[in-house]
């Protein structure tokens, strides 16, 4: 207002522009007044005042005039939009004028007496209320004005005995510039009010041009009678009809199309007109309208109308056509329900279906059940022939499941190769196994994809509400539980939810969280069993063994928690430990004796494992053909030709390959061939089947003895633990023996106690 700073937005400028529009109104009544002035003073004081002063006095006033009037001049001619600086160069002409009054009011008063006096107060009032009442829109200007003429009042009125006419003259010259301060608050505020106005106008008119011209979005208008008025070109295309059919028509009955002569409406047009009846505003609703012959979905916001005495008019509103917003919300919701693979309910969809079963079975016992459903075999032929095979699969194994559920069964699918179905009617529990078992079958069966014949099985997990959960979290852990069961004994079957499952998965997580702590704090520790050259009976080399001794639950058996290692993860850091443990200890050995360290699947799945056994081998310092890694048949189960790469590559650095627990899995002799093992070694199931004259064993560990040695290879038998087990493996040919004969799994300290004391070295 003031122009001190710079004017912010569209509203200020606007603002100022009347400030000075008005000042520049009025200027015509200060210039008239200042002419007034100047003939009052040659007309009065010419007695009193010399002629020289009268006409500097004049020259000044005039002078003070005509800059002003120079100064509005370029304002107006720049062309520009106005500006702060516009404000204060019309607040310097203000000043100019100011000062030149001021001069008059000191010098014409000390030339006068008191008759003078009165009339140049007389003079210089007029002329400060010309000023106020032309500088009034524009307070700095107005201020400007006054102020120099309150300083003129100090210096006319200087006399001892003209305090009180001084003090009245300034009082009231203040009052005219905090009333013009008043004034010019009053006019910014209703300039703005209007400036605002204005703009917003100019807003809803750009926006009603935009929806009559380029948008998808319309006007309507009603009468009374709820008549089409005032069709606008856009709802008339929009509706595919003439504006002339348009105007004047029901609009409930154009939207219903011809359903209107059938007598059947939408729900949403019900909806319309009980609004368009009780003459109530509404926004956004959205009804189904018949456009030529075709359904579209309108959006609809309408507001009712009335004239000044508060008569009814009508309805005045906006529509646009959401058919496409429409149709892309249905199929997200479709995607977020449902499985766009198999097109199964998914997860969710399956969590309110099991919600719902579980509140209609309230009052039963038993209430619903719970299926889940794990595609065994799966992975593998994902893996061998492709994820655009496994998809295919699934939307197979999708059908086959969708014609077993029947009465109301509701399948779906969870994620991956898993599936799921609730049944909310449950005679009792030999229904919920009838229906496991037809699943089991049904999915079994060959599945016929592309040029492919596959073969797959199913385990089926199930819990039964209100018994084994009375809610869908509860019921879900239980029949994944049931499932786990399942799949651990060895899958193709159906498992029931039993109490002990909740407390085994319990055991497990418990055990889980302090293997992970073990494996942080340094509870696990190497042992080293002894492996012994078979005719010699001297010790060849060792194999490593990890132990988990809690400081609690004292020693745990491997048997318990390598399982557990291997579900969470965890065998992979445990395994590089016991390898790096491994090769730190075997370089205090001598050096004809090796080491041997299991190796899992997954540590040959990761790819930084070679760089794990480089890294280990150069930290110790033990050479690479004193290490023997033994992996076990499983490797081979899914033709894993990356781990064999891996092998391969091991074999490169001087590493021994061991062949762990031969002929227990999945033997084939394929493999043999294909990687270079150093060592074969037999499981001790065969040698105390030998030792007790098992045909078959006898036989097996013959062929294995006889096969190792045409192909180079020497052979381990393990758990030997009697002389009479020693005696039977030497005879079959076996080359070097471990077990419990010769040595338990022993410290490292114990184990460098078996060399001669020459060879004996520290052990670190």
């Amino acid at each position: 207002m003031m122009g001190l700073i710079g004017l912010a937005g569209r509203s200020d400028l606007r603002v100022a522009e009347a400030q000075l529009r008005s000042a520049d109104a009025i200027a015509p009544l200060r210039h008239g007044m200042s002419i007034c002035g100047v003939l009052f003073l040659w007309q009065v004081f010419t007695h009193c005042c010399s002629p020289l002063l009268l006409s500097g006095l004049t020259a000044g006033l005039v002078g003070a005039a005509v800059a002003g009037l120079l100064l509005d001049r370029g304002r107006r001619a720049s062309g520009g939009g106005v500006t702060a600086a516009d404000l204060r160069r019309h607040a310097l002409g203000a000043l100019l004028s100011g000062l030149a009054w001021a001069a008059c009011m000191m010098l014409v008063g000390w030339s006068g007496e008191t008759e003078e006096l009165v009339a140049l107060w007389t003079l210089i009032s007029c002329v400060m209320v010309c000023g106020a009442i032309s500088y009034a829109p524009v307070p700095l200007s107005a201020a400007a004005f006054l102020l120099p003429c309150i300083v003129g009042l100090f210096g006319m009125f200087d006399g001892s005995g003209e305090a009180p006419s001084r003090a009245l003259s300034i009082s009231y010259a203040l009052a005219l510039l905090a009333g013009c301060i008043i004034y010019a608050r009053t006019f910014a505020r209703q300039h703005s009010t209007t400036a605002q106005l204005v703009e917003k106008s100019e807003v809803v008119s750009l926006l009603l041009r935009e929806y009559e011209v380029g948008g998808s979005d319309w006007l309507w208008e009603t009468d009374v009678l709820r008549r089409i008025s005032g069709v606008s070109a856009r709802f008339a295309e929009t509706l595919g009809l003439p504006p002339g059919q348009v105007e004047g028509a029901p609009l409930v009955q154009l939207l219903a199309g011809s359903g209107w002569d059938k007598g059947r409406f939408a729900a949403g047009l019900h909806t319309l007109a009980d609004y368009l009846k009780r003459r109530e505003s509404f926004s956004a609703l959205v009804l189904p309208v018949e456009v030529k012959g075709q359904w579209r979905w309108w959006e609809l916001s309408a507001s009712p109308r009335y004239d000044e005495t508060g008569a009814f008019l009508g309805f005045r509103g906006v529509g646009s056509d959401v058919t496409a917003q429409r149709e892309s919300a249905d199929k997200i919701a479709q995607l977020a329900r449902f499985d766009p693979l198999t097109g199964l309910p998914n997860r969710s969809h399956l969590r309110e279906a099991l919600d719902k079963a579980l509140e209609g079975a309230k009052q039963r016992m038993p209430g619903c059940a719970f299926l889940m459903i794990d595609l065994d075999r799966f992975k593998a032929i994902n893996d061998t022939l492709g994820h655009q095979t496994g998809d295919r699969l699934l939307s197979q194994v999708a059908r086959r499941l969708l014609d077993l559920c029947e009465n109301g069964d509701f399948c779906g699918r969870i994620g991956g190769d898993e599936f799921a179905v609730v049944m909310p009617h449950v005679e009792n529990e030999a229904a919920v196994a009838r229906l496991a078992s037809a699943i089991i079958v049904a999915l079994s069966a060959p599945y016929q994809v592309d040029q492919h014949m596959l073969h797959i099985g199913a385990s089926v997990g199930s819990a039964m509400s209100p018994m084994d959960g009375r809610d869908a979290e509860a019921l879900t852990r239980s029949a994944d539980l049931a499932l786990y069961r399942a799949k651990g004994d060895g899958g193709g079957q159906h498992c029931a939810y039993e109490p002990q499952l909740h407390a085994q998965a319990e055991e497990r997580r418990q055990l889980e969280m302090a293997l992970r702590e073990a494996l942080e704090k340094e509870q696990l520790h190497v042992v080293y069993q002894p492996v012994v050259d078979a005719g010699r009976e001297v010790v060849v080399g060792f194999e490593a063994l990890v132990r988990w001794t809690h400081p609690e639950l004292g020693p745990i058996s491997p048997a318990k928690f390598v399982p557990v290692a291997e579900e969470a993860r965890l065998i992979g850091p445990i395994g590089e430990w016991v390898l790096r443990t491994a090769c730190m200890e075997a370089v205090n050995w001598p050096e004809d004796v090796r080491v041997a360290v299991n190796v899992s699947a997954e540590q040959l799945a990761h790819p930084s494992f070679v760089a794990a056994v480089v890294s280990a081998l150069a930290s110790s310092g033990l050479e690479a053909r004193r290490l023997e890694l033994e992996v076990t048949e499983s490797l081979f189960m899914n033709d894993d030709t990356g781990a064999l790469k891996l092998l391969d590559q091991l074999i490169g650095l001087g590493v021994q390959l061991s062949l762990d627990d031969f002929g227990t899995g999945y033997s084939s002799l394929g493999y043999l061939s294909r990687t270079r093992f150093n060592t074969i070694k037999i499981d001790r199931s065969f040698v105390v089947g030998a030792s007790k004259n098992t045909a078959e064993s006898l036989a097996i560990i013959r062929a294995v003895v006889t096969l190792a040695e045409s192909l180079g290879m020497v052979t381990t038998a393990e758990g030997v633990e009697t002389q009479a087990e020693l005696d039977m493996v030497r005879r079959l040919g076996c080359n070097k023996v471990q077990g419990y004969y010769f040595g338990r799994p022993m410290l490292a300290k114990d184990a460098a106690r078996l060399f001669p004391p020459p060879l004996q070295r520290a052990v670190g």
